[in-house]
């Protein structure tokens, strides 16, 4: 175990993020492969969790694109993630809030904290 965790903190990248938690609406720019050609897309929703520690840490991000629920799952490892920006703090009382996909309209909105 210990060899393991030596490995691990040798061959990570050290890559720096703003801090967010679950609540928070942020924008995830990422590198998307098409054939030969690189972009970078953006995708902007509240994170719905994060899982995990170390080099295995994930977070989901939920956006609604139209009428439809859209999550993804994004490694914090990933070499594709090419920035993360923080939007909004949400204001929240759990570390993951799936109760958010039951709810639609005004009812799905998280309020902002306020410093």
């Amino acid at each position: 175990m210990e060899l393991m965790k030596v490995v691990n903190e040798t061959l990570a990248v050290k890559r720096e993020f703003p801090k967010f938690k679950a609540g928070d609406t942020i924008t995830v720019n990422y590198k998307i492969r098409e054939g030969n050609k690189e972009r970078v897309q953006s995708f902007r929703g509240v994170v719905l969790q994060i899982k995990g520690q170390g080099n295995t840490a994930t977070f989901t991000v939920r956006k609604m694109s139209g009428a439809y629920g859209v999550e993804r799952i994004f490694p914090f490892a990933s070499p594709f993630i090419e920035s993360i920006e923080l939007n909004k703090v949400g204001k929240v009382r759990r570390a993951r809030i799936f109760y958010l996909r039951n709810l639609t309209g005004k009812k799905a909105r998280i309020q902002e904290k306020r410093f």
